[in-house]
């Protein structure tokens, strides 16, 4: 989604652009501005297209501010869920199986995260969402736990502890250099699941975000 959106000025005056393109435009908005610069007149102009190719995509603005919250839930929770589901031989490499997610936009873009959080403040039917998407991936990690032996109560700790956490860093928008938030995965792991990473776990996990320690 963060791509360039292609060079719409080459184009003859017929072209209406595509849902993908608006979709494209509409999200950079809601990073960029919030919400409220997510209107079709101001989308338009960024795209140098015409107000009317939009109603060839979608139906008012309505309809393309739930495409954004389809896009945030397939990518966050969907991306999510799925981690949680991943295969793992211990709950340490899991638990590096969620952290994948933090340190991976494509798995999950904390910045879309930050801006459909801002945009819940203004809509209580976002905030109803953001309360479903919490719960959903809370009771996600929970199963993780479950799944390696933890009981209920003590899963439901180290679900909400792993989240909270995480949350809090989109919420501080935090700029953690990777060398210094890399030193501090074996503690987090520790902590969250009550194992310690081991060098191979941590070797995998270093390789595949081409990490050199």
């Amino acid at each position: 989604m963060e791509e360039q959106i292609e060079d719409i000025a080459g184009q003859n005056s017929g072209w209406r652009g595509s849902a993908e393109v608006w979709l494209n435009a509409a999200y950079d908005a809601l990073l960029e501005t919030g919400v409220d610069g997510v209107k079709i007149q101001p989308l338009a102009k960024r795209l140098n297209l015409s107000r009317t190719s939009f109603y060839w995509f979608f139906k008012d603005r309505r309809e393309l501010l739930g495409a954004l919250l389809d896009l945030w839930r397939e990518k966050n929770t969907g991306n999510l869920i799925k981690q949680t589901e991943a295969y793992a031989e211990s709950v340490s490499e899991a638990m590096l199986n969620i952290i994948d997610c933090w340190l991976m936009p494509d798995l999950f873009d904390a910045r879309l995260e930050f801006a459909v959080r801002s945009w819940s403040v203004q809509s209580d039917d976002v905030m109803a969402e953001i309360e479903k998407a919490d719960q959903q991936r809370l009771d996600a990690l929970a199963k993780l736990f479950i799944r390696f032996g933890q009981d209920e109560r003590m899963a439901d700790v180290r679900a909400r502890t792993i989240y909270l956490v995480q949350i809090g860093y989109i919420s501080m928008q935090s700029n953690e250099d990777l060398a210094v938030r890399m030193a501090r995965i074996p503690g987090y792991v520790e902590t969250f699941c009550g194992q310690a990473p081991t060098s191979n776990e941590l070797n995998r996990f270093y390789a595949r975000h081409n990490f050199e320690t």
